[in-house]
């Protein structure tokens, strides 16, 4: 099969054939749908389309309008929808076994030794789950089994689930103090919207402030002068929280402490992994190893699979924690992982993201310097983002404007998933440039448009 599989003609897309967008049929599937289906996102909320088919970089709705796909169904499908082998491989596997409780296959065999070997040895005991959420969850249950402590220090803007445990590691909207209790919170670093009022050059060259507020945490704020601190958890990469990526001395620095003070350090690569940011693990663009590690997303491209992964000290505790779950690592789930991992070697998807994000980043930086709603722009392979401010000094949100973008380039047929004033993009890494570069040009369009609205 030709890595070009889903290459069309650039002039072909997006393509637009109802009069109003979102169509008639969207429309009335929608309604119909939230009749009783309750709590869909605000991205759904603010442009309700209904979704029927994907190919490649594409996405087609119910009335036959297609769009080009910025947001890989969110952060999933980053080998492209409906890829032929990976569908293939899942279809294959559904006709012979689905489920087999958590007893061992082929299959999972041939996938913990490719988690194994792409990984380089570094990681050495595998669970597999069926969502983000679970897989965050089994990592708190192992890094309290390993270490015999409770207490967890995580970021603000990070995101980890849903569930009780892993939603008490973030606070990504208005604090509701909902958290359990021993779940502490710090800030990390951000060099556009630094806490310590640098300069984002400045912010960007030193992390150690940031350090020392996680010193000043352990030692003031936590049980026993943090001795009973089990893991420090993150996402090496913020995603919801807009792709921001920290200095490069801060996860060096981090290890160090976490070495130090006896904490094990758990790195969320739900979102980053997988060639997403151009590396099979985001960890490594500053060859640091986390102790624990949960892939997910684009893990099985679009399957719910996901994974708990731990270093070799660890892998003694993880047996501490049954793998058994109804869902997890059953054989098809473990098919379309083991394919995915396959087809990105195949397709060199890892060295593909990095071009895409240097390609789109440097089309991005030309969009900054010619309109004043931008405030900044940032790209790691295929996790960008663009931040819309009212107001270049001030860096105000522009939530409004940023709205009002993300409406007006789907409707000119760019499907995405931004949120609020961050317009987030990741598309998958199979993207042809000349697409990549029409999508950007779509956005550009939608934001000279809303400046024009709001009198810029």
């Amino acid at each position: 099969m030709s890595k070009n599989w889903a290459s069309v003609d650039p002039a072909s897309v997006p393509h637009l054939v109802t009069a109003q967008i979102p169509g008639p049929k969207s429309q009335e599937y929608h309604t119909r749908c939230a009749k009783y289906m309750k709590g869909y996102s605000s991205q759904v909320r603010l442009f309700p389309v209904a979704f029927e088919s994907g190919f490649g970089y594409t996405l087609t709705d119910v009335d036959g309008n297609t769009y080009i796909d910025f947001s890989s169904g969110i952060y999933v499908t980053g080998l492209g929808h409906c890829h032929p082998k990976i569908s293939e491989a899942v279809a294959e596997q559904a006709k012979k076994l689905m489920n087999c409780h958590d007893f061992t296959t082929k299959v999972k065999m041939e996938l913990v030794e490719k988690l194994h070997e792409i990984t380089g040895g570094r990681f050495a005991g595998f669970q597999f789950y069926d969502s983000g959420t679970t897989a965050v969850e089994a990592g708190l249950r192992c890094a309290r089994a390993a270490s015999g402590k409770q207490e967890f220090i995580s970021f603000w803007r990070d995101f980890h689930g849903k569930s009780l445990g892993s939603n008490s590691l973030a606070v990504v909207g208005a604090d509701t103090h909902m958290r359990a209790p021993g779940f502490m919170l710090a800030p990390r670093p951000n060099p556009y919207r630094d806490v310590f009022g640098r300069t984002p050059e400045e912010a960007w060259k030193d992390s150690t402030p940031y350090i020392n507020m996680l010193k000043g945490i352990l030692d003031n704020e936590c049980a026993s002068g943090g001795n009973n601190v089990a893991a420090i958890v993150l996402e090496p990469i913020q995603g919801w929280g807009g792709s921001v990526v920290p200095p490069p001395d801060y996860m060096p620095a981090l290890r160090k402490l976490c070495d130090e003070r006896g904490i094990l350090l758990f790195a969320d690569e739900v979102l980053n992994c997988m060639a997403r940011t151009g590396k099979w693990l985001a960890m490594d663009h500053w060859n640091v190893t986390a102790d624990l590690t949960t892939l997910g997303k684009g893990f099985g491209n679009g399957f719910p699979v996901t994974c708990l992964a731990v270093s070799e000290k660890l892998a003694p505790a993880i047996e501490k924690i049954s793998a058994s779950s109804s869902y997890g690592g059953n054989p098809m789930a473990c098919a379309a992982a083991l394919e995915s991992i396959k087809v990105i070697e195949e397709e060199n998807l890892n060295e593909r993201s990095e071009h895409l994000g240097n390609i789109m980043l440097a089309k991005m930086k030309d969009m900054m310097a010619e309109h004043p709603i931008i405030g900044d722009v940032r790209a790691i392979g295929c996790l960008q983002a663009i931040e819309i401010v009212k107001d270049r000094n001030t860096k105000e949100p522009f939530v409004e404007a940023g709205q009002m973008i993300y409406k007006k380039a789907f409707e000119k047929g760019l499907a995405w998933v931004p949120s609020g004033h961050i317009l987030r993009m990741s598309p998958p890494m199979i993207l042809d440039d000349e697409v990549a570069l029409k999508g950007l040009d779509i956005i550009e369009e939608a934001v000279a448009e809303t400046e024009k609205h709001f009198g810029y």
